[in-house]
């Protein structure tokens, strides 16, 4: 659509103006008064031609071509903006596009052949997940399915941190809960993991005592850690699934180690003389590419830094092929981008195609109160829980219902709620009565939802039809820019939006006749049944990329 008025914005400049131009840019006006779209097409070209913004703006309308029934008016407002109105035909018209395109209605190839890896959850295999990995689970899978629907290759990567302390902690704790169990007193590690769960794995070992009374105690503390976090790890994807998430690919950090990644990164960089040694440390000359200081690599002791596997991670995955990374971190890390871009930069690696989505916290909110949450504690409320207690579907809306650069509530009495209060409710639920409506025609006047037809933009001109109309035929751009704005929440607010505009809608039709779909005429109840099918398509659509059911019936 925009681009047929880019076309014909075209035409009439280089007919007024046959030696101007020029790119065209349109936008929707803030206030719907002024026009459908507007151009400044007029005062770009007033350096050029010399002239008065508003003569330029009046030759080019002047010679505009009217003839399609495309554009309604055309009216020069300010110091020169074009603002087109689009005839109310038109828009009904524009609809045969969503009756032939169905389900890939939205979706688009504008990044067709290009790769992209979408990194998110990667929570320690130390304990189950907690609702603030739910909305990182939620928002990297939604983004994940916003850049297939633009035309990305798209693999989802969940990273393991198994080659850090945490395994060895986790290893201590299930020790320790062990030893307890065969009547040993021992003390529990200050900063173990708390919880039942470390005492079930404990009890789970137990029939293998003959086996580890032959091993050390750092042989045993590494098996325990290892047992545990695999058996973690099995539930925290099973988590997942039960929240619609999936992974394609499992990484795990201690291959960096066993392959040696680790080692040839650092050596790259040694190569590249971007690190250098003081105090007995290997240094990162992350300043020279926009840190604000450089960062340790190797310490002291010879270990690694949180930072050297990390960059090997990324050299990795860059390696691979991808042409876009997004990796969905929790807001704690925010500090930690710069340092990594640095060190690809200094590899030479695009770093402006690692995009870093930080989510920020999820507060519980039960009965009207914020329950308190601790991870070493374990005092906090699983994603397990909560995806029991209140639905897929409505977890994960509630988690992308809110930008992910902003604190999340989740209200979980609002959540379980069955009424407009609750907004994914409120959203299947419109779709689930324009699926009655169709059930109605059928049974009362014996017809079925029909394919477009030219006439029935004749038969639908209430201005709530021509809104709806507009805001459905929004829905593939706003997709695309959501994707490549990596903007997931877009797609929610969207869905809801829509919804809202069909039951204010469906609500006229109890005290005005022209707003029933059923008892009209049959060619006028045809009509609405069609234009009600588009807006059913799209709601569709939309609660597939937010992976999210559609019921027929509620």
């Amino acid at each position: 659509m925009k681009e047929k008025l880019e076309i014909l914005l075209l035409q009439a400049v280089l007919k007024a103006y046959p030696n101007s131009i020029s790119s065209l840019q349109e936008e929707v006006p803030a206030d719907s008064k002024h026009g459908d779209f507007a151009s400044n097409v007029a005062m770009v070209l007033t350096k050029a031609l010399k002239k008065n913004p508003r003569e330029i703006a009046q030759t080019i309308k002047d010679n505009i071509d009217l003839s399609d029934g495309m554009i309604g008016s055309v009216v020069i407002e300010g110091p020169g903006f074009l603002n087109f109105k689009l005839t109310q035909g038109f828009w009904i018209r524009a609809l045969k596009i969503i009756d032939e395109q169905k389900k890939m209605f939205g979706v688009c190839q504008a990044y067709k052949g290009k790769k992209a890896m979408v990194e998110f959850v990667s929570a320690n295999p130390t304990g189950p997940l907690h609702i603030g990995h739910g909305r990182n689970a939620v928002v990297g899978d939604t983004i994940a399915r916003l850049l297939s629907a633009v035309g990305y290759e798209v693999t989802r990567e969940y990273y393991v941190n198994d080659g850090g302390i945490q395994i060895s902690t986790l290893g201590r704790s299930v020790y320790a809960r062990y030893l307890q169990k065969q009547g040993v007193e021992v003390p529990f590690p200050e900063d173990g993991y708390q919880g039942d769960y470390i005492a079930d794995i404990a009890a789970e070992l137990l029939p293998r005592s003959a086996e580890f009374e032959r091993m050390p105690r750092d042989q045993i503390i590494e098996t325990f850690g290892r047992y545990a976090g695999d058996k973690i790890l099995g539930e925290i994807l099973e988590d997942l699934r039960r929240v619609g998430v999936q992974f394609d690919s499992i990484f795990q950090e201690s291959s960096l180690y066993k392959q040696d990644k680790v080692r040839q990164t650092i050596d790259e960089l040694k190569a590249k003389n971007l690190v250098y040694e003081q105090e007995g440390a290997l240094w990162l000359r992350s300043t020279s590419f926009g840190d604000d200081k450089d960062r340790v690599l190797i310490k002291s002791d010879g270990s690694y830094t949180y930072l050297s596997p990390d960059i090997a991670y990324h050299r990795d995955k860059f390696k691979r092929g991808f042409d876009l990374l997004v990796n969905v971190w929790g807001a704690d890390h925010a500090g930690y981008g710069p340092r990594l871009k640095a060190a690809l930069l200094g590899l030479g690696y695009p770093a402006d195609h690692l995009h870093l989505v930080f989510i920020q916290m999820v507060s519980l909110i039960r009965e009207g109160e914020t329950v308190s949450m601790s991870t070493r504690r374990a005092t906090y409320e699983t994603l397990e829980d909560v995806v029991k207690a209140v639905g897929k579907d409505v977890a994960r809306y509630f988690f992308m219902m809110r930008s992910y650069q902003a604190q999340l509530e989740f209200d979980m009495e609002l959540a379980k709620k069955e009424t407009s209060e609750n907004p994914v409710y409120y959203i299947q639920y419109a779709h689930a009565r324009i699926c009655s409506i169709f059930e109605k025609a059928l049974e009362e006047q014996k017809i079925a939802v029909p394919a477009y037809k030219d006439e029935w933009s004749a038969l639908l001109g209430l201005p709530e039809e021509t809104e709806m109309a507009q805001l459905l035929l929004e829905y593939p751009e706003s997709i695309l820019k959501a994707a490549s704005e990596i903007t997931p929440h877009r797609v929610a607010h969207y869905a809801l939006e829509l919804a809202r505009a069909f039951q204010s809608y469906y609500d006229k039709a109890r005290s005005d006749d022209r707003y029933r779909v059923v008892g009209h005429d049959k060619k006028t109840t045809q009509a609405k049944l069609f234009f009600l099918s588009c807006v059913r398509q799209v709601l569709q659509n939309a609660m597939h990329v937010l992976g999210i059911e559609a019921p027929e019936k509620m």
